[in-house]
């Protein structure tokens, strides 16, 4: 897992800051990145006004303190990415709800947007520059990056998932800490190529460049020798390679003056155990081509036969014992998402309810004042801030049907049981999804091996009660 250090997010010249606030929370917001809106998270903060909600503070802040901004900060982000394949969406923004809360102390309103739109799952954390008691501002600290890394890579590991391990290079591209799990790439292949002709251990320079022929690579000589292969369009230099692969070097091992260390091979990627066969009919219409029907066919043979392994080895030789698992894991999966949404609604509904408690508390003796004033419109305009937060909490409470304020330490206590459920229920969820993920592709494929999209009613009924 990586994060960005705190990156300042400023008021763009020529824009409100109510502009800004919204394009920079918008973006993050976005229901094509965020499933729909179900991978966004909030602290002390409605996630559909927040930009709203960061702006009212602003303006509280330079009510209630008379100071004006030195700079152009208006909030601040940490992006938070994640390796591919490690992670579910759900557990991504728990994590990055658990950074946030970490960085920000409880002191400022934060959302937290999980994008899946890229191969790798990521965060987008941004919280109010102004303090929730609208008095003080977020302070940026000296090693605020490697501060965030730390609590960043503890969260990671006590979930079982990848850190980076070397940080030396702090602007690095996500894909340089993929590690293993990167595709080879053509250089990576040519390494590998060398290696492998080395091992030959050819008798001169000139009998390594006829051997490297022989593995369909054509040789381009001059100033910087170079190879190309067949699946290269341009010639790849040996300078390139990195240490070890330079023509001098290549020299030095033939000669038997220097000792050659080939590249790590790379861990072959861990696949799904079942996945869903091909449909070639569709393929075949949109004119895919003999060379990919071919490979979906050779794919279709695997997936069919990994499908009966796993029937195996799950006992569940008959369609009717098949649906039923599939049924159960599928209705156990909703359950859980269920239990999650019902946690994080209340969990919202409650820190709502806290801040306009404290809203309401801090603003109550304005308001009384206003109301011995005979509700003056003088003293309104004059305290027009507090009386309009004091007047949105009682409408909240309203809204609620509450005779009667609940206590705050009764609040914190429930979300705190809310939140525990709700890390639990994460959990449950992740291994549910894929042990559903499975056993639903594995029902497909024998439903597509016994062309059961075709079958009538009454010999369906009779192929449930068959072995498969």
């Amino acid at each position: 897992m990586a994060t960005t250090r705190i990156i300042p997010m400023h008021k763009n010249k020529g824009k409100t800051v109510a502009k800004c606030l919204k394009e920079r929370t918008d973006y993050a917001k976005n229901p094509d990145k965020t499933s729909g809106g179900e991978l966004v998270s909030s602290f002390m903060c409605n996630p559909d006004f927040a930009d709203e909600q960061f702006l009212l503070s602003k303006k509280i802040y330079l009510e209630q303190t008379g100071r004006t901004q030195k700079n152009d900060v208006i909030a601040y982000q940490v992006r938070q990415s994640f390796k591919p394949g490690e992670i579910t969406p759900e557990l991504a923004n728990e994590l990055g709800y658990a950074l946030a809360e970490k960085i920000t102390k409880g002191n400022h309103a934060f959302i937290v947007a999980t994008h899946i739109d890229k191969a790798h799952i990521h965060n987008h954390i941004i919280w109010n520059s102004t303090h929730l008691n609208c008095k003080k501002k977020f302070r940026n600290f000296w090693n605020s990056t490697k501060a965030i890394a730390k609590i960043n890579d503890l969260l990671c590991l006590s979930n079982g998932l990848s850190i980076v391990e070397n940080k030396a290079n702090k602007s690095a591209h996500y894909g340089k800490w993929l590690g293993e799990d990167k595709p080879l790439t053509l250089s990576d292949m040519l390494k590998q190529t060398i290696d492998a002709v080395l091992l030959e251990k050819p008798a001169s320079f000139e009998g390594f460049l006829q051997k490297m022929k022989q593995q369909g690579y054509e040789v381009k000589t001059g100033k910087h020798l170079a190879f190309k292969g067949k699946q290269q369009k341009k010639f790849i230099r040996l300078r390139s390679l990195g240490k070890g692969y330079s023509e001098e070097e290549l020299r030095g091992v033939i000669g038997g003056k220097v000792t050659h260390v080939p590249q790590k091979k790379k861990a072959p990627r861990v696949e799904q155990k079942v996945s869903l066969v091909i449909d070639l009919q569709s393929a075949l219409v949109a004119k895919k081509g003999g060379g990919y029907e071919r490979w979906a066919k050779n794919f279709n043979i695997k997936q069919l036969a990994k499908t009966m392994n796993y029937l195996t080895e799950n006992n569940l030789l008959s369609y009717t014992d098949l649906k039923a698992k599939a049924d159960g894991v599928t209705g156990a999966f909703s359950s859980s998402s269920t239990r999650i949404k019902d946690a994080e609604k209340r969990m919202a509904e409650i820190a709502l309810l806290q801040k306009y408690i404290t809203q309401f508390a801090k603003t109550k003796a304005t308001y009384d004042r206003y109301k011995q004033s005979g509700y003056s419109p003088k003293f309104k305009e004059d305290n027009i801030t507090e009386i309009l937060l004091h007047q949105a909490a009682k409408n909240h409470f309203k809204s609620l049907s509450l005779t009667k304020l609940p206590k705050m330490a009764d609040l914190k206590s429930e979300y705190a049981a809310l939140l525990s459920q709700k890390k639990k229920a994460y959990k449950e969820c992740s291994d549910l999804k894929q042990e559903m993920q499975e056993v639903l592709n594995a029902k497909r494929n024998v439903e597509v091996l016994l062309d059961m999209d075709n079958l009538a009613p009454e010999t369906e009924k009779k192929k449930d009660q068959q072995s498969l």
